[in-house]
């Protein structure tokens, strides 16, 4: 994708948000796992560029109702992993299961139908739409007509745009940018236009929310707030987050699984994962640990 463009990066938007009409169950919040809860499970994906090796049989889960997070230091292959997730790299050897259902062939325009969604580690708004269009967009697999057909005014849409804007009426609300409806991306400070981009991902009532560096670009008084809406988050839906800020990680996951040179090297709780002598050599390099070269961050 040129990054130069804005209408390049529309029509990468249009298709990663294209979904069909077949729409999975909502997980119900408390209580054990099932069925459509957004039990993610990876068992013994490896990804190989070439010679190198970016993702060497990575097994983990990250359980319903909960923060999982994914850290590492740079080169570690933490986008590579969520990029598999989202079916824009397929594993070899691999295999990918939400509620036991196989994810092994995803593609990216299958995210919402499934029940996923993600956002970028940019902000990713269509800049042509308005706040409101921006979010309705992650909203069109409740639509029996689609979005683009009640974006457009067409017959019979009339009925699902009113829910569309309801339901993204109401993600604006909970990412906490109400009022923020008409306005254009390009009008709003950089925060919260992160926040647009979240309450789209919200709005399709994900199983599944893949958050790629969320804090990125953020103000110390912006965190505390994303600290707050992670953890709400997690109360209804599963909720993997890759990030950079350990602080923020460490406030919010229940579990950690640490990547270095593509490999799973520590899994535990945030307690757990920081007394991990072999975590400290990975971000510090107190001993040589071998492996490739960065090649995903």
């Amino acid at each position: 994708m040129n990054h130069n463009s804005s209408d390049a990066n529309d029509a990468y938007l249009s298709r990663v948000f294209s979904v069909n009409d077949d729409s999975p169950g909502t997980p119900t919040p408390g209580g054990p796992a099932a069925p459509g809860t957004g039990l993610l499970e990876v068992h013994g994906v490896t990804v190989r560029f070439g010679g190198l090796t970016a993702l060497d049989d990575v097994s983990l889960a990250a359980a319903p109702r909960q923060v999982t997070g994914i850290i590492g230091p740079n080169g570690a292959g933490k986008t590579t992993l969520l990029n598999v997730l989202c079916g824009f790299v397929r594993p070899e050897p691999g295999r990918l299961r939400l509620d036991g259902t196989e994810l092994r062939r995803l593609r990216p325009h299958q995210l919402a139908s499934l029940g996923i969604a993600r956002t970028l580690q940019g902000v990713g708004l269509f800049r042509r739409l308005s706040v409101l269009e921006n979010v309705m967009v992650g909203a069109q697999r409740q639509a029996r007509a689609g979005f683009w057909p009640a974006l457009g005014g067409l017959p019979r849409s009339d009925r699902d745009e009113r829910a569309l804007r309801d339901r993204a009426l109401a993600a604006l609300d909970r990412v906490g940018a109400p009022g923020l409806a008409d306005a254009m991306p390009g009008q709003l400070a950089y925060g919260v236009r992160k926040r647009v981009a979240l309450a789209r991902a919200l709005v399709a009532q994900p199983r599944l929310l893949l958050l790629d560096e969320p804090a990125g670009g953020l103000s110390e008084a912006e965190l505390d707030d994303l600290r707050a809406l992670i953890t709400n988050l997690s109360a209804d839906t599963t909720v993997v987050l890759v990030e950079h800020r350990m602080d923020l990680v460490m406030a919010v996951c229940s579990a950690v699984v640490v990547l270095d040179f593509g490999r799973v090297i520590a899994v535990g709780t945030p307690d757990q994962v920081q007394a991990d002598p072999a975590v400290t050599a990975a971000y510090l390099g107190t001993e040589d640990t071998p492996g490739p070269e960065g090649t995903d961050e």
